[in-house]
């Protein structure tokens, strides 16, 4: 059986325009860490790193799974970013944000998958980020979550959105970092048709109170 995150996992990747509170749990990924303006050529060198690695590793599993595991196949998860900013000024400067983007990996993919095809891809081509790479778990917990149609630059539109959902409902933002989960390819693709899933964390106030 293939395993394909849009058809199995629409209580996670199929969200809405309108905001939804949900516990997000440990998942593992492949991350690269950087700065800077994300329309700069560096940033689309280091989305291209996780995603070389990404399918030499879909291609590694597809390979080695047993006619006798229950998945066999997997299509590759979409990319990810986890954005915030050092700057203090009341508005965005891009060339100050910080980043760590990266792609989400099956519960079955290992660590010992991931080394072994971080070394294939190493072996083929020279490529200075690719010992940046890492392989981590990350536990986002409660969140909300929205999905955001259209150009990046209107984010703040949805994020006001989310903001007043959390004031209405009771639930208080944790930190000033978000979560984007791209659901289509920015270079291929109209910025009106954009699909970008924005999510941060949450608490529940009762809880602070208690």
């Amino acid at each position: 059986m293939k395993h394909e995150w849009k058809k199995q996992e629409k209580e996670i990747y199929g969200v809405k325009t309108k905001p939804c509170v949900i516990d997000i749990p440990a998942w593992k990924y492949i991350i690269l860490s950087g700065s800077g303006n994300p329309n700069d050529e560096i940033f689309s060198d280091k989305v291209a790193t996780l995603f070389s690695i990404a399918y030499k590793i879909k291609m590694a599993y597809k390979t080695l799974a047993e006619k006798s595991n229950e998945i066999t196949d997997y299509t590759v998860y979409p990319l990810e970013g986890i954005w915030s900013t050092a700057s203090e000024k009341g508005y965005l400067v891009k060339e100050e944000l910080q980043y760590r983007i990266m792609i989400r990996q099956p519960d079955f993919i290992t660590r010992e998958m991931f080394d072994n095809s971080l070394e294939a891809v190493k072996s083929k081509k020279y490529n200075p980020y690719l010992t940046d790479v890492s392989f981590e778990t990350i536990c986002d917990g409660m969140c909300i979550q929205v999905l955001h149609k259209g150009a990046f630059d209107d984010e703040p539109a949805s994020f006001e959105i989310m903001d007043r959902y959390c004031m209405e409902h009771g639930y208080r933002r944790m930190g000033k970092e978000h979560r984007e989960i791209y659901l289509n390819n920015a270079n291929r693709t109209e910025k009106v048709n954009l699909k970008t899933i924005l999510r941060y964390k949450v608490t529940d106030i009762e809880n602070i109170l208690l």
